[in-house]
């Protein structure tokens, strides 16, 4: 109709479109003919708004296929690591635009219950494990707010034993009642017993083969493996340099970490929140017996037939 009557506004009337519509495929059709009629995506070809560059992408693939990392891990290694914030939502979508399985999860059992205690400083789990050739990790964690405590030595000893005890006690922000430990002989050392004494805390040992008991303690040892060492090279690191980093990690998981057992709250937002509540050294060296805590044995059989043959006298 346009090319007969050579009028655009006769044109657009007849044909109930606009005038830029009618240039627009005038141009196309001049350009392309009848194939350039058809209907074009409407996608831009560069989006400034773009919320995860190729580089971020490739850079989620890489600690997913490298450190199997779900998409909660992967969003506070990737701000923490990199200074980059994406929500799970994004971080989600990639990995499902790339294929990526979801990784495996143990079922828990319908009537599993949490425990954990009420107060901070009601009870701490303390342990070691060894990460390399003389290299040890004490990982002390609060089974309230599980606020840790970490340091790395060439050996498991009672003199670490006793200078991690002094820096659990230093940075640590409210007063310790209970320290439980496993058997292992670095914590049933007469020091060590002695210097729990001096603070007035009470020592807990588990009962052997009961690795279950200090369970906060082993599943944060595990995401030290998971989420901190993989990004070291301990070969080419001192003792001290590898200390000043396990102190970046341990302030990162402290105040900045989502934690699942608090709702993704870090382990100081819950000690706020309970900081109210939580006693002061006073009140707790007033509930302490001396003479109900003992130096116990690091032989379970051998402490519990003394114990027997004392009760007896």
């Amino acid at each position: 109709m346009y090319e007969r009557t050579g009028d655009a506004g006769l044109t657009c009337r007849r044909c109930g479109i606009s005038r830029p519509t009618l240039r627009k495929w005038l141009n196309r059709y001049v350009k392309d003919g009848k194939a350039g009629l058809s209907s074009h995506s409407r996608k831009p070809h560069i989006s400034p708004n773009t919320k995860v560059s190729i580089k971020e992408e490739r850079l989620i693939l890489a600690l997913r296929l490298g450190r199997k990392l779900g998409a909660r891990r992967l969003q506070s290694e990737l701000k923490r690591l990199h200074e980059i914030t994406l929500s799970l939502a994004t971080i989600h979508k990639v990995l499902v635009k790339n294929g990526c399985k979801p990784l495996l999860r143990y079922r828990k059992k319908a009537d599993y219950i949490r425990y954990f205690r009420l107060l901070p400083g009601d009870r701490v789990q303390m342990d070691t494990c060894k990460i390399g050739l003389k290299l040890y990790q004490y990982t002390a964690i609060d089974d309230c707010t599980r606020y840790r405590v970490l340091r790395l030595y060439n050996a498991r000893n009672a003199a670490n034993t006793l200078d991690f005890i002094d820096a659990v006690i230093e940075e640590m922000y409210f007063p310790i009642q209970r320290i439980q430990t496993d058997r292992g002989t670095e914590f049933f050392a007469e020091k060590v017993q002695k210097r729990l004494k001096q603070y007035n805390i009470k020592f807990r040992p588990n009962k052997p083969a009961s690795p279950h008991l200090n369970g906060k303690e082993e599943r944060s040892q595990k995401t030290d493996r998971e989420e901190f060492y993989p990004t070291i090279d301990l070969k080419n690191e001192t003792l001290e340099s590898l200390n000043l980093l396990l102190a970046e990690w341990q302030h990162y998981y402290n105040w900045y970490r989502p934690h699942s057992a608090h709702g993704s709250k870090s382990p100081m937002e819950r000690y706020h929140e309970l900081s109210k509540e939580t006693p002061f050294w006073d009140e707790i060296i007033e509930k302490y017996q001396p003479p109900e805590e003992r130096i116990q044995m690091q032989n379970y059989r051998d402490d519990f037939k003394l114990r027997k043959l004392k009760r007896s006298l």
